[in-house]
């Protein structure tokens, strides 16, 4: 049997393998500053900076972290939501040879302290709503100074002062700096494009340490070259076989501290040389709707609760939006029903497929071919140059043959370095070339990839195996139905039962009695949720993926043993 049978379903176009340049990342917007200087590379409500101006920004910028002491391998902390700050500050880092480490927006005092300690950021670079939070940190780790910009910096002036009279102070923005820390908009104004050092950057240098989300425990830093993100921006970018270079407009919508946000938007609109447009709050349904009617936007990479709330908004029902510029969604971080994929592609006329990734690769493995087969519940066939294998359980050795479920392992030229300061979980998560992924999954005959679950999400109740996305996945089809979360919480007679966080859709309502006779006519009785709970809303990280562990914990503190 061919060893890569997915190959016959590429898309037209679409390569099997691509020659990679031996170039740092920022090569891609630099390239793109002479081939389209007057293109936009940023919008922000309506404020827009072309690829020239984002060039020489984050030149002068550069010039200015080197001022503070940054130099090549030094890390430098990102804490800025969706805005143009972040590519300026994103691409400054890199071109001084330094190291990114965003951090999540909604993170608590005590995970950016674990982060930055870890890392070892000594410069931050925030949003000044989040200062007195960084400051209130900073004893407690190696930052000696923090640039801070202002979210009205980058707003069209009208935008700005209106900005300045009625939400700055209210929000938070309004800043007293302390001694030493500076204005990011102050560094960048008193350097010029020429007063950046000549760095020698080169693939195998580190470009970013990502942090995974810490779904499953402490977080991670995992460690990409530049080498990975330029070769997964290019597969990318190989895939969107019906996007044209100069021309396309993403909607950033995904959080760009994420690498999905980062590598599957902000790298892949760069080196597309395609116009982003920002948005800060992807939870502001408005701006999101606005912003791609406003703008024409025509890449739009999201995940399903985003695609979902658009499908049920009543003014997009009324038809108050014209969303037809929309060309190419690429759906990740939870699985897609082919219920959401169809309604959004009826209204879009675009196409909306699920993709597959993880902080370790840095962002993309698997995506579904836009034109071609879509097979319900895949999370479709590797991206060129990526080879997978489902790998048993019992050894982790052999490969297993279509249709029998382990876990998935993955190699390529995208795969991390490996994790810092965690040579035990490197080794165990990198072997002979192949990472990993702690995923369970199964491939069929055609090389498409099915994700049965997280490794150490597996439920055991009385002995027996329940993977909680395949209940989630029986319960999300009843429809009244919006979301739902499964996992194991702790049982006396059983060990461990099977319970069902669930949302239902505006207006429905529905009985414990009820989803539980839904599911038994679909699985297996033991598989069958014996506690539900109905909820307004369920945790998520901030790219949307249910906190299944979360969810755990809140039922053990209001269920003390």
């Amino acid at each position: 049997m061919d060893d890569r049978p997915w190959l016959k379903f590429y898309d037209k176009g679409v390569p099997p393998t691509i020659d990679y340049p031996a170039v740092p990342l920022n090569y891609f917007l630099e390239e793109n500053a002479r081939k389209y200087p007057d293109s936009a590379c940023t919008i922000f409500k309506g404020a827009r900076i072309s690829y020239q101006e984002m060039d020489q920004i984050t030149d002068r910028l550069a010039a200015g972290l080197a001022e503070l002491g940054v130099k090549k391998g030094d890390r430098v902390g990102i804490f800025i939501p969706n805005t143009p700050q972040f590519v300026m500050a994103y691409f400054a880092i890199l071109k001084l040879g330094g190291v990114v480490v965003a951090t999540n927006p909604l993170y608590s005092a005590r995970e950016i302290e674990h982060q930055v300690n870890d890392a070892g950021v000594e410069v931050m670079i925030v949003m000044s709503n989040f200062y007195n939070l960084v400051k209130e940190v900073q004893p407690k780790t190696r930052i000696h100074t923090v640039v801070v910009t202002n979210i009205k910096e980058t707003l069209p002036p009208l935008l700005g002062f209106l900005f300045g009279l009625t939400k700055e102070k209210k929000g938070g923005f309004r800043v007293e700096l302390a001694q030493g820390d500076l204005w990011m908009k102050d560094l960048i104004a008193r350097r010029q494009p020429s007063d950046r050092p000549k760095v020698e950057v080169g693939p195998d240098d580190i470009a970013l340490l990502q942090y995974s989300g810490g779904t499953t425990g402490i977080s991670k830093g995992a460690v990409a070259l530049h080498r990975n993100l330029v070769a997964n921006t290019l597969m990318i970018h190989a895939w969107m076989t019906n996007c044209e270079d100069g021309k396309e407009v993403v909607l950033m919508a995904i959080p760009l501290f994420h690498v999905y946000g980062m590598v599957a938007g902000m790298c892949f609109a760069i080196n597309a040389a395609a116009s982003m447009v920002m948005i800060p709050n992807p939870r502001d349904i408005k701006d999101v709707l606005d912003s791609i009617q406003k703008y024409g936007a025509t890449v739009y990479p999201g995940v399903p609760t985003m695609y979902n709330a658009i499908n049920n908004n009543p003014d997009v029902k009324a038809h108050k939006y014209v969303l037809n510029t929309i060309k190419a969604c690429i759906s990740g971080s939870a699985p897609l029903m082919r219920e959401t994929k169809d309604k959004f592609e009826a209204l879009t006329g675009g196409k909306l497929v699920e993709g597959f990734g993880m902080s370790e690769t840095p962002t993309a493995t698997h995506c579904n071919p836009l034109f071609g087969k879509n097979p319900p519940g895949s999370i479709g066939i590797p991206l060129p140059d990526i080879d997978a294998r489902i790998i048993s359980l019992e050894d982790e050795v052999t490969v297993l043959p279509p249709g029998e479920v382990g876990e998935l392992v993955v190699k390529g030229p995208n795969i991390m370095k490996g994790y810092h300061n965690m040579p035990t979980e490197t080794h165990n998560a990198l072997r002979d070339g192949w990472l990993y992924t702690g995923d369970i999954a199964r491939m069929d005959e055609d090389g498409y990839f099915y994700i049965v679950d997280r490794k150490k999400e597996l439920i055991k109740p009385g002995g027996y195996q329940v993977w909680p996305r395949e209940v989630e996945e029986v319960i999300i089809q009843n429809p009244k139905v919006m979301e739902v979360g499964v996992a194991g919480i702790p049982d006396a007679y059983r060990g461990e039962t099977v319970k069902a966080w669930i949302v239902l859709k505006p207006g429905e309502t529905a009985t414990a009695e009820e989803i539980k006779a839904w599911c038994q006519e679909r699985i297996a009785k033991f598989k069958v949720p014996t506690h539900i709970e109905f909820r307004d809303e369920l945790p998520k990280t901030t790219v949307g993926k249910i906190l299944r562990r979360e969810l755990v914990r809140q039922h053990k503190e209001q269920n003390p043993v």
